[in-house]
C-alpha cells in the first residue's frame, strides 16, 4: 500500500483568476503578432490571386456567387457583416465560460485545443500573407460588402475594426480562417457535450454559417476556410501532446498538498466508570453500567456514589412507586 506522505497530489482545478490571465496573454500574443507579421502587399496580393486561381480551376470559387447574393440584398449582407464583426468574439468566450462551469472535466482540453490551434493559425499568417477577395481589384468581381454596409455599424473601410482603428489590423491575415476554425471549435464542443438540442442544433449551424458569411462578405475565400477547419484539426491532435508537455513542466515546481483533516482527540478513548468528558453524551452501555455499580453499593451498604445517583425526576421516567413511599 502506498503511504499517504508519498501518493500524487492531483493536479487542481483550473481557476479563473488564473485562467483569465493565460487566456488574454495568449490573445494577446496572438493579436500583436498578427500585426507584426503584416508582410509585404504584393506578396499577400500573389497569394490572394493563386488562391483565385485555384479555386476557379476546381470550380470551388463559391465565394463569388455569395458575394454578389450579398451585395444585392442588403436584408441579407448587413446581418452578415454584423455577425462577421461580433460573433467571433462574443460566442467562443461563451463557450469557454461555459465548459467552465459546466464541463469542467473537458475544459482544459478543450482550452489547449483552442490556444494551440489560434498559435497554429498565428504561424499560417506569418508564412503565407494573403489579400482577402474585397481588397482584390475590383476587375476580379469582389465587392467589399462591409464597406458598402458601413453606415449600418461601427466599422469602417477596414475590416471589422471600428472607424479610425484600422491600423490596428493585419487585412492581410486571410489564410487560414480563424472565424471558420473557432466557430468549427465552438459547434463541435456544443453538439458534444450539450444535453440541450437547441445548443446541439446551434453547434451544427454556427459554424455552416459562418463559413458562408466570410466568404459572403469577401473576407476570406473557400480555402481559407478549408484552412481554418484543417489547423482545427491539428490543434486538436496535438492538444494532448501539449498538456503533457505542460504537466512535465509544472512537476518540475513544487506544489503544496493538501492539508489533511486533524484527527477527534477523543476519538477512540475509552474512561473508567464514572469518569465522562465533559459534554460527552451517555450512552446505553454506560447507564446499565451505572445502574450495576448502584445495586452492588446498595447490597454491600454503601451509600450510593455521586456518578450512579439517578437525577432528579429519574423515577417519574422508569419507577411506578411514588417517590414518598421510597
Amino acid at each position: 500500500m502506498q503511504h499517504a506522505s508519498t501518493a500524487p497530489v492531483p493536479p487542481p482545478r483550473p481557476r479563473w483568476w488564473a485562467e483569465l490571465p493565460l487566456l488574454a496573454l495568449v490573445y494577446g500574443a496572438y493579436s500583436a503578432g498578427r500585426l507584426v507579421v503584416r508582410g509585404d502587399v504584393s506578396t499577400a496580393v500573389d497569394h490572394g490571386l493563386s488562391i483565385l486561381r485555384l479555386e476557379k480551376a476546381l470550380h470551388i470559387n463559391f465565394e463569388h456567387p455569395l458575394n454578389r447574393l450579398f451585395t444585392a440584398h442588403p436584408s441579407i449582407g448587413i446581418p452578415s457583416d454584423f455577425a462577421y464583426a461580433s460573433l467571433h468574439y462574443l460566442v467562443t468566450p461563451a463557450v469557454l465560460v461555459w465548459l467552465f462551469r459546466r464541463r469542467q472535466e473537458v475544459y482544459r482540453r478543450a482550452r489547449t485545443w483552442l490556444m494551440t490551434s489560434t498559435l497554429l493559425g498565428l504561424i499560417g499568417f506569418t508564412l503565407m500573407p494573403t489579400c482577402p477577395p474585397r481588397l482584390l481589384e475590383a476587375r476580379h468581381g469582389f465587392v467589399d460588402t462591409m464597406a458598402q454596409y458601413s453606415s449600418y455599424g461601427w466599422w469602417g473601410t477596414e475590416a471589422s475594426a471600428p472607424r479610425g482603428m484600422g491600423g490596428m489590423t493585419n487585412q492581410y491575415a486571410a489564410m487560414p480562417s480563424l472565424h471558420v476554425g473557432w466557430a468549427l471549435w465552438c459547434g463541435i464542443l456544443l453538439w458534444r457535450h450539450s444535453k440541450n438540442p437547441y445548443m446541439r442544433a446551434a453547434g451544427i449551424a454556427y459554424p455552416v454559417i459562418t463559413t458562408f458569411v466570410v466568404m459572403g462578405t469577401a473576407n476570406h475565400y473557400f480555402l481559407d476556410a478549408v484552412a481554418g477547419a484543417a489547423v482545427m484539426g491539428v490543434g486538436a491532435l496535438l492538444a494532448r501532446p501539449v498538456m503533457r508537455l505542460a504537466d512535465r513542466v509544472g512537476a518540475r515546481f513544487p506544489r503544496v498538498a493538501p492539508v489533511a483533516e486533524s484527527p477527534i482527540v477523543s476519538a477512540g478513548c475509552k474512561t473508567s466508570a464514572g469518569e465522562r468528558i465533559p459534554g460527552q453524551r451517555t450512552t446505553s452501555a454506560d447507564s446499565t453500567d451505572a445502574a450495576a455499580s448502584a445495586d452492588a453499593d446498595a447490597s454491600a451498604g454503601r451509600p450510593p456514589r455521586a456518578d450512579t445517583a439517578a437525577p432528579a425526576g429519574a423515577g417519574a421516567a422508569g419507577d411506578d412507586t411514588p417517590a414518598a413511599a421510597r
